[in-house]
């Protein structure tokens, strides 16, 4: 079925493409009979070998949404009706923001691979917070990741994703804190030094609060790191992400590497997804793990367009993986073959549970 709208999609500007897609999605999913039938075409029925209990959630089966593809949270429902185990809306912002100036979102078929400078573009933490609380009991998972408006310095970051998580709190089931986006000036330096240690206490403070202002166990909170980081980086930031008490990493957001590329877009500004990023940030992921000792959930995200490419981030230490760039070039069917290949690995593999692969190729 996507083969046959493909190359309409593709046709079109990829942003006009993309607000198509999640706006008739979540207008779709509001129809009855719609969502059954989304689940008919591209629900996934997993075995119970893959179940994922993972900061202190059940997901079916280890595969979800990124975060980037639905941004205010408007196709919700309609997402949880295509197979995913979980998924992420946002970047949030705590007040809306238009990003960058378009041209800013760019196909490059020949690498299999998208490059964008959104310049996290939103409507901002109130929005989101009204529309899903219309949207009533969640199917799957839902995480939110948050972030810092454009205009805000970085020695205010924190009140910004403090702000976030207010607003957010009663809204998602686990939050991600990005300060890995390329597309925003300067975030990438909360990733290092006194920086990430401030920005994650008080992160970590403000879910403290907002736990027990609602009478139940801080959620967890995931942050984002980037590609483009040295073992040295990397090891700095697992033991200030280990401190902090944060519950996980999600490995890794986009690239600004160009190494590879053939399109002619690969001159464009941006953080590039899809194929290119896969080896990298599978490598990402194993040294995280490795820096970790395993303690640390990873969520692998970046080229998985596979189930091959999903199970080596899985072996290389993932506890769960997210798509994205493939749900662009492949349509929602990756999902499920994604999936039924897991399935396939781990009896190829003689392991009775997805649990049992993560982290293989270390031991």
């Amino acid at each position: 079925m996507y083969k046959l709208v493909k190359p309409f999609f593709f046709k079109m500007d990829p942003e006009a493409a993309h607000h198509l897609v999640v706006d008739g999605l979540g207008r779709a999913a509001r129809i009855p009979f719609v969502p059954s039938l989304l689940s008919g075409l591209w629900g996934v029925h997993p075995a119970k070998s893959l179940e994922v209990d993972v900061f202190g959630l059940r997901f079916a089966h280890p595969v979800g949404l990124a975060a980037g593809l639905d941004k205010n949270a408007k196709a919700v429902a309609g997402f949880s009706r295509i197979g995913l185990s979980f998924m992420e809306v946002g970047t949030v912002t705590p007040l809306g923001q238009p990003g960058n100036e378009p041209p800013r979102l760019f196909r490059l078929p020949t690498d299999e691979a998208l490059i964008n400078r959104m310049g996290f573009n939103n409507e901002g933490a109130d929005a989101m917070a009204e529309r899903l609380a219309r949207l009533g009991r969640r199917r799957i998972p839902l995480a939110v990741n948050i972030g810092k408006n454009k205009t805000t310095p970085n020695e205010n970051a924190a009140d910004d994703y403090r702000a976030c998580l207010k607003r957010l709190y009663p809204h998602g089931d686990f939050f991600v804190v990005n300060i890995s986006s390329p597309n925003t000036p300067d975030l990438r330096k909360l990733q290092h030094g006194d920086e990430l240690r401030g920005l994650l206490d008080a992160v970590r403070g403000e879910m403290e609060i907002q736990a027990k202002r609602a009478g139940g166990k801080p959620k967890p909170i995931l942050v984002k790191i980037a590609p483009d980081n040295d073992e040295e980086q990397l090891a700095y930031m697992a033991e200030a992400i280990l401190a902090s008490g944060m519950a996980g990493i999600i490995a890794t957001n986009t690239t600004i590497g160009r190494d590879g590329l053939k399109h002619p877009n690969a001159k464009e500004t941006g953080g590039l997804s899809g194929r290119p990023l896969t080896e990298r940030s599978t490598e990402v992921v194993r040294t995280l793990y490795r820096l970790t000792g395993g303690k640390l959930p990873i969520v692998g995200s970046g080229g998985i367009f596979t189930a091959q490419d999903a199970y080596d981030k899985i072996r290389a230490g993932a506890s769960l993986v997210e798509v994205y760039t493939s749900l662009i070039y492949k349509g929602p069917g990756v999902v499920r073959e994604i999936v039924k290949g897991l399935e396939e690995r781990l009896r190829k593999d003689g392991f009775s549970r997805i649990a049992d692969a993560v982290g293989a190729d270390h031991r």
